[in-house]
């Protein structure tokens, strides 16, 4: 596993948003934090996990976190944005609607 740079975590967010129909958070501070907890991840783990969650310990057990998370296109669909906010979806992002908490959809074992 080769580390990333922030700059190489960018383009993986930009990439998924691309190929999903979604669009970044507008908030850049938060889309900072949220870029810098993937390339922490990636930098420990060797795989993107969710920065909003905590890791099961092994990347089958985090399969389901893994960015983008499983549980984001119901998110997302629901609403218009994903558990940690990182993706949105184009009209949540028009509506000019700022992100708040949803429920979290994964179960703890």
């Amino acid at each position: 596993m080769s580390p990333k740079s922030i700059e190489e975590t960018k383009t993986f967010t930009e990439m998924v948003a691309r190929k999903q129909g979604w669009v970044l958070t507008k908030d850049e501070t938060l889309y900072q934090d949220l870029v810098t907890g993937l390339n922490t991840n990636w930098n420990r783990y060797g795989y993107y996990l969710c920065p909003c969650r905590d890791t099961d310990g092994s990347r089958e057990a985090d399969k389901d976190i893994l960015c983008p998370c499983e549980y984001s296109k119901a998110d997302i669909a629901e609403y218009g944005h994903c558990y940690c906010s990182l993706y949105w979806s184009e009209d949540f992002a028009k509506s000019g609607k700022k992100a708040a908490p949803i429920p979290e959809r994964r179960s703890y074992k």
